[in-house]
Order: structure tokens, then C-alpha cells, then sequence
């Protein structure tokens, strides 16, 4: 799933990577020029997203689409422009026992949006009574498990500013996980992970939901939120405790308020941004030429930042098991058909990526071939062995007829049983690109004779079938990115990662599934990346995930298809934008200014 601009302000390098989410769109009775108009009585932004938020709780959030760039600040934050570490609410740290042991030390004076005082407890209780609690099934904990027995780190208050954090053995991606996580308020929220509700589980589970009082939500990052409404925006206002300040003593942000719109269409999101009623707007690919023309006399800037950090691709569904009611998850005969490595890379010698460029996305793409960043120092080049599968509908066709395939009287593609090879490619409605590209994938497929089938659905029920149901066969989609370092995906590649999304593993509170089982090249990809992240040398680093690469290019898990480029229009009223795909236009929102 992609970020909308916004999003990605400061939370750019979050842990989890998640599944690209979609909705429709039903255009908001309130119009959002009420909100350009106020811009004269306070500096504000005016933003979108494609998406609501699921959750105003960080630990269990698993969407992309979120709030808590703007209400959480992480003890330490990346410069996309440089990708070194920077303090942020921690004022230092230090790294000794081989990297094993970390001592972070937080800020004079930091205090949560409520005016408390934010101290080592609330680390403590962040990690201990949340993070690290094996009764909260919070999609961040896949990422802190460290080698083959899963051993989480142990956190330890040292004083009221510093708190220690151990592993057992060398973990290369600690520090960058460790100041990434979002703290949370223990003043608030403590009592409800020592508490049950009434069915059974901890409180916490059920607190602060989308329905919670705005009051209620305590943050430490450069805003609160002001006001929300399903569906259509969440307001923030500026957080007045907030720790930033300019060289001359100044608070920061200087923008005191961000709109924040939920439009689920690119298509109504360039007319908004068009008509003027946002500041910044992700580029689609049939919006680029008509916005170019008008960049100059609308007053605004397209930026490139290259590739985008994240992936798009289809995925098999690869599971073998049995949901609570013995049913299987995938019609056993498809299964078959999925789990042959002949029949996945046929797929990918079959579908023309570059005509896919060319149409869905206008050009303004890259082929994608990896699941790791092209720009990342651990990508791994075709010239070391990442298999490329460029457009071959000849080889695709001797491959199903090698894995025993066959075809009929009427040119069918059928299975040695004489089953017809038929599935349903799911995919999203947000984006317009989407249904370009799956109705290439089908035309593209039919010239093999499999009939595919489209199913596109709303946010809710995208998310519902991939994560809760389980009970689709292919999906059209994608994940955030991930930056330079591997470890951001580990929930997606290791066995039992919460984002598995090929081959869920039964996960915390989830009973009665049956028959699940993890194939030898899964298992060989897991064990590569606890040794990527046990190795603390980058260059040793380098060769397991080249390793993993070459598993996952062979074995296609994921077959990937064309990332677009990272093209943002930003209007040229604000001033300290330093635009990188990384980090898009407002990872330094604090210090961004409005300019009239």
C-alpha cells in the first residue's frame, strides 16, 4: 500500500510494512475550501490521504493509512537526506557489548501533549506492559526478535532519564528498531494493560479506537488531534508542549494546523488539488502531463525523488491450512497450482511489464524486480544473480506444459486432472493505476488461457479477506516502504510475521486453524534474515540478503511488477521542503514555514 505524502512526514521509516490498503470514494458533503479560506488567520496545511485511519493506537495499528507522524515523535528519528540517525526525544544514546547493550537518554523536560512529565517509566512501560506483552499481538514485536528462539531484548530504568535495553546475541538493526518504536503514555494507558474487559482479554486491546474522545489521546510528537470525522478529515492543532525549538528559542512547528482529508480516489484528489483546496498532492501517472502544463501559473512544484521505496507485485496465496471450521483456506486443486515454482514464474514470463509502464503508469515507472529498495547499499543487482522475468509468453507456455499442464479443444489451460485454470485476482479501488494494471494481468493471462477473474473491493473488505478471512487466491497489491534496511520487512519474510501475506502463520488469538505449513525455501529465507540481522558488519550483511534475493527471485513468492515514480506536487508557498523519496515533502514539517 502507498502513503500518501503526508503520512510519511516523520513515521517514513516505520517498522511495520504493511499490506496497500483501498477504498471507495463518496464525496464529503463539507467542502474543504471552508478550510483554505482560515489559512489567512493561521498558517496551516491542507493535505490527503487515500485512506482512513483503522486505529488511533499505534501498537495495534497495521494500516497505512494513520495519524501518528503528527501526534508520536520517536526517541530517535533518520534524515532522509543523509540516512544517519539523529537524536530526537532521546538526547543521546550508547552502544557497547558488541551492540548488544544500548543506553538511551532522553531530553530535559519532555513532557506528553496533557502536560505530564514524559520520563524512562514510559519507555519502560512501552516495551514491558505493551511492545513486549505476549497477551498484545502489537505487528511491531515481529521486527524485535532476535535469532533462531525468537528471544525479545529486556528494557531496564536506569534513572528517571535513562533506560537500558540488552539483547542475547549481536543485532545489527537494534538501535535503528529501538528508536523507531512510538512511546506511549503511562499515565494513561498502564491501567488497561493490567486490566481485562469482559471478553476475556486486556483492555488495552480496546482502547483508543477511532470512536475514542480526541481528549482522551496523548501524544509526544508536534501535534493533537483537533477534531475527527469518519470518512471525510482528521484536524490537527499544534501540540503546545512540544520539545522543538528554533535556534532563537522559537516553539516549532510554525504551522499551527494540518487539514488532513480523506479522499479515497486519485482521480478526486487531483480535482481537489487542482481547484485549489489542497497544498500537496502523490502524482498519479494519468494526473502528471495534465499537472506539468499548469505547474508554473498554479503556483506549485513537482518534485522526482526517482523509484519509489515501495513495492507493487501479485501474490499467490500459498497456504496450505485449514481455518476453525476445517475448510480450507484455498480450493485445494488451485492450491496445487500455486505452490508450483513452474506455474509462479510462468506468470511472470507471461505478463508484459512494459507495456504495463507504458499504459497504466505513462511511462513514469521502473520495473521492480526485488523486494529491497534499488537504492539500498543491500539491493541485489541481476549481475549477482536476482532473476529477472522479462516478457516470454513462449517460456511461460513451455514451463506449465514441463509442470504438466495442458491445453484443450477450446485452447483452455487446464491441469493434469483436466481442471480448468481459473482464479480471482484481487485488488483495490483507490487508485485508477490499480484497475489499469489488473486488467492488463488478465488480457495477458487469457493469451495462456487462464481466465481470470476480478474482484475489487473497499477498504474494509481488502483488508478483511487478505488478513482475517485468509480465503482469496491472487492478489494485486502491495507494501509501504521500507528504506534501506532489510530488517523493516522482517514481519512480511519471517515465517510467523504478521505480514506473511503469501503464507500466514496462525497468529496471537487466532484459534483453531489447522494444517499450516511453511515450505523448505521459506524456511531458508527465515533463517537468512536472523543471520543478516545477527552479522554487524554491513559487508557480511550484504551477502544474506543477496542470499534471500536470490531464494525469493527463483521461488516468486511475490512477483513483481512496475513501481511508479515518487512524484509530489507541493504548492511553492512553503518554504524548507528537501524533497527525497524517502521522505517525501514534510519529514521536516517542524520546521517548515508558510510562506503567504
Amino acid at each position: 500500500m502507498k502513503f500518501s505524502s503526508i503520512f510519511s512526514i516523520i513515521r517514513r521509516f516505520r517498522l511495520s510494512v504493511i499490506l496497500a490498503l483501498i477504498t471507495a470514494f463518496t464525496v464529503s458533503a463539507c467542502n474543504p475550501a471552508n478550510f483554505k479560506t482560515e489559512a489567512a488567520q493561521v498558517p496551516q496545511l491542507v493535505s490527503a490521504a487515500l485512506g482512513e485511519p483503522s486505529t488511533f493506537n499505534p501498537a495495534l495499528n497495521e494500516s497505512a493509512y494513520s495519524v501518528f507522524g503528527f501526534i508520536f515523535d520517536s526517541l530517535i528519528s533518520l534524515n532522509p537526506l543523509t540516512t544517519k540517525l539523529e537524536p530526537a526525544l532521546a538526547e543521546s544514546w550508547q552502544v557497547t557489548d558488541n551492540g548488544q547493550r544500548i543506553v538511551i537518554t532522553l531530553r530535559p523536560g519532555l513532557k506528553w501533549s496533557d502536560g505530564q512529565p514524559m520520563t524512562a517509566d514510559d519507555i519502560l512501560f512501552t516495551y514491558n506492559d505493551v511492545y513486549l506483552n505476549p497477551k498484545i499481538p502489537a505487528p511491531s514485536k515481529d521486527a524485535l526478535r532476535i535469532g533462531e528462539s525468537g528471544k525479545l531484548p529486556t528494557v531496564k530504568k536506569l534513572d528517571d532519564r535513562r533506560v537500558e535495553f540488552r539483547v542475547p546475541e549481536p543485532f545489527a538493526p537494534f538501535l535503528n528498531l529501538v528508536g523507531g518504536i512510538e512511546i506511549l503514555p503511562a499515565h494513561i494507558l498502564k491501567k488497561s494493560t493490567q486490566t481485562k474487559g469482559s471478553d476475556g482479554n486486556l483492555q488495552f486491546l480496546s482502547m483508543w479506537t477511532t470512536g475514542t474522545n480526541l481528549k482522551e489521546i496523548v501524544g509526544n510528537g508536534p501535534y493533537v488531534m483537533e477534531s475527527y470525522t469518519p470518512s471525510q478529515r482528521v484536524i490537527f492543532k499544534r501540540n503546545p508542549y512540544y520539545w522543538r525549538k528554533d535556534a532563537q528559542g522559537n516553539p516549532q512547528p510554525y504551522i499551527e494546523r494540518v487539514v488532513y482529508q480523506i479522499i479515497e480516489s486519485t482521480d478526486n484528489q487531483l480535482i481537489s488539488f487542482r481547484s485549489g483546496q489542497l497544498d500537496d498532492l502523490e502524482v498519479a501517472p494519468e494526473g502528471f502531463s495534465l499537472l506539468k502544463r499548469e505547474e508554473k501559473r498554479a503556483k506549485f512544484q513537482i518534485y522526482n525523488g526517482g523509484p519509489d521505496t515501495s513495492t507493487t507485485f501479485i501474490a499467490f496465496n500459498l497456504s496450505k491450512a485449514k481455518n476453525a471450521q476445517g475448510q480450507p483456506f484455498v480450493d485445494p486443486i488451485k492450491s496445487r497450482w500455486f505452490n508450483k515454482k513452474e506455474f509462479r514464474q510462468a506468470i511472470a514470463y507471461a505478463l508484459d511489464r512494459e507495456t504495463m509502464k507504458t499504459n497504466a503508469f505513462r511511462g513514469l515507472g521502473e520495473l521492480q524486480n526485488s523486494f529491497v529498495y534499488v537504492k539500498s547499499p543491500f539491493f541485489l543487482p541481476p549481475e549477482k544473480g536476482l532473476k529477472v522475468y522479462n516478457h516470454d509468453p513462449e517460456k511461460a507456455k513451455k514451463l506449465l506444459l514441463q509442470a504438466g499442464f495442458k491445453y484443450n479443444s477450446a485452447n483452455q489451460l487446464v491441469d493434469a486432472d483436466g481442471n480448468q485454470v481459473r482464479f480471482t485476482l484481487l485488488t483495490n479501488s483507490e487508485r485508477k493505476v490499480r484497475g489499469d494494471m489488473a486488467a492488463q494481468i488478465r488480457r495477458d493471462l487469457a493469451k495462456l488461457g487462464i481466465r481470470v477473474d476480478l474482484q475489487i473491493l473497499s477498504f474494509n473488505a481488502y483488508l478483511d479477506k487478505l488478513k482475517v478471512a485468509q480465503n482469496w487466491d491472487c492478489y494485486l497489491g502491495g507494501f509501504a516502504g521500507g528504506g534501506i534496511e532489510p530488517h523493516s520487512a522482517s514481519n512480511i519474510w519471517r515465517l510467523n510475521g504478521a505480514s506473511h501475506a503469501f503464507n500466514i502463520a496462525p497468529q496471537p488469538g487466532k484459534s483453531g486453524i489447522t494444517g499450516w505449513e511453511a515450505a523448505d525455501w521459506e524456511k531458508q529465507i527465515d533463517r537468512l534474515y536472523i543471520k543478516g540481522a545477527q552479522e554487524v558488519d554491513e559487508n557480511k550483511r550484504k551477502q544474506y540478503y543477496y542470499e534471500y534475493q536470490r531464494i525469493a527471485s527463483e521461488q516468486l513468492p511475490f512477483i513483481h511488477l512496475v513501481e511508479r515514480l515518487n512524484l509530489q506536487a507541493v504548492r511553492d508557498r512553503f518554504s524548507g521542503v528537501k524533497y527525497t523519496a524517502l521522505g517525501g515533502p514534510f519529514w521536516n514539517l517542524y520546521e517548515l514555514k508558510v510562506t503567504n
